[in-house]
């Protein structure tokens, strides 16, 4: 077993949510991509999936292991741009996009310090909840939130997005506070609809997978209507904790179920496989890398 290659296969497999997905990506045989797994979990001495017969989910060990693959990984990929890229100079336009919200809380507060320390370069940030096609729009970086599927984009992992489960204390003061995720049927849950299967919530417990059907009377496409909508008591959310962080310090949402872990999204910086990779996209993920 080459320990890296079953590291790749098991991070792809983690961003797809599919066994046979990453082997069609890969040109290879689905039980060639679940033997390279089986076999990494043999190394490891333990399960990195909980297996079920509707969802894929990591084990508590998975999700930690996922970590710090995507963190080698990551390292491995950066030493090999770095021996490549050589003295290339970082100056120039740079046009990045990025989710709303996340580009509004996340990404905007950063970018003062990166151009301290790169001053030739010129950045455009384009905010957008929609994927937007990155050759058409002569976009250089977008930052995903999610499983990246596009076979076009290359995807460097930043890290991962964690979610809890949020609502307001009015929200709980008139319809409680639910106990286990089985509750959630009962309540009004707001979802955000860019998301695949937006109206399942899936939760692991000891190892467990558990899979919720949540209903409520309003979805959104936009996290900060969602944030909004939770505040103003109208119901319970699945949503990023960088969404809500300061508005859980200051007491305007409580977390729940935090014993119960909920699936953790992928952030990755995307760029296109036929667009060159200039020195200013490269400092700008080796930046995200550091402070993201």
């Amino acid at each position: 077993m080459d320990l890296f290659d079953s590291m790749r296969i098991f991070v792809r497999v983690v961003e797809r949510g599919s066994f046979s997905a990453v082997a069609r990506e890969l040109n290879m045989g689905q039980p060639a991509v679940s033997k390279q797994v089986r076999a990494l979990e043999q190394y490891l001495g333990g399960a990195v999936f909980a297996r079920s017969t509707r969802h894929l989910a990591l084990t508590d060990q998975g999700q930690r292991f996922y970590s710090h693959c995507q963190e080698i990984l990551s390292q491995l990929e950066h030493a090999t741009r770095s021996f490549a890229s050589g003295q290339e100079q970082i100056a120039g336009p740079l046009r990045i996009a990025a989710p709303v919200s996340y580009g509004r809380l996340c990404i905007a507060p950063l970018i003062g310090a990166f151009l301290q320390r790169h001053p030739d370069v010129q950045i455009d940030l384009r905010l957008n909840d929609y994927n937007e096609d990155l050759l058409m729009e002569n976009i250089d970086l977008a930052i995903r939130i999610g499983l990246v599927k596009s076979e076009g984009l290359v995807a460097v992992p930043l890290g991962t997005s964690t979610r809890r489960v949020y609502a307001a204390p009015a929200y709980l003061d008139r319809h409680g506070q639910p106990r286990e995720p089985a509750e959630l049927a009962g309540h009004n849950c707001i979802a955000f609809t860019l998301l695949e299967h937006y109206d399942r919530w899936h939760f692991t417990h000891r190892g467990e997978a558990l899979e919720v059907a949540i209903k409520g009377n309003v979805t959104s496409n936009n996290s900060e209507a969602i944030r909004e909508m939770v505040l103003g008591g109208l119901g319970i959310s699945l949503s990023p904790q960088w969404l809500f962080a300061a508005d859980f310090e200051q007491g305007g949402v409580c977390s729940l179920l935090d014993e119960y872990q909920t699936t953790a999204l992928p952030v990755s910086a995307v760029f296109s496989r036929e667009r060159r990779r200039s020195a200013r996209t490269m400092a700008f993920i080796d930046f995200l890398r550091e402070n993201v």
